[in-house]
């Protein structure tokens, strides 16, 4: 099953002006949650500026990549 299937991905930004109008100290939340059960599976924090790159490769694994793979993958990132 492609991981785009078991999971959701929820991007919440730190504040509501885009990335390239806010302060360095902006931090976004990234969260990889299981569409089965609602249980997040996975969580990062990460500086606004970097979220969009960022949540582009995990939405790109996410519909390339198998469930077990995407988690094994992205399990052992820390963030950007």
């Amino acid at each position: 099953m492609r991981a785009n299937r078991a999971y959701r991905l929820i991007h919440t930004r730190g504040s509501r002006a885009p990335a390239f109008l806010s302060g360095p100290d902006r931090m976004d939340q990234v969260e990889i949650v299981s569409i089965d059960d609602g249980e997040i599976v996975l969580f990062w924090d990460v500086a606004g500026a970097e979220a969009g790159s960022f949540v582009r490769r995990v939405r790109a694994d996410l519909s390339q990549l198998d469930a077990d793979m995407f988690i094994e993958r992205w399990s052992q990132v820390e963030g950007p």
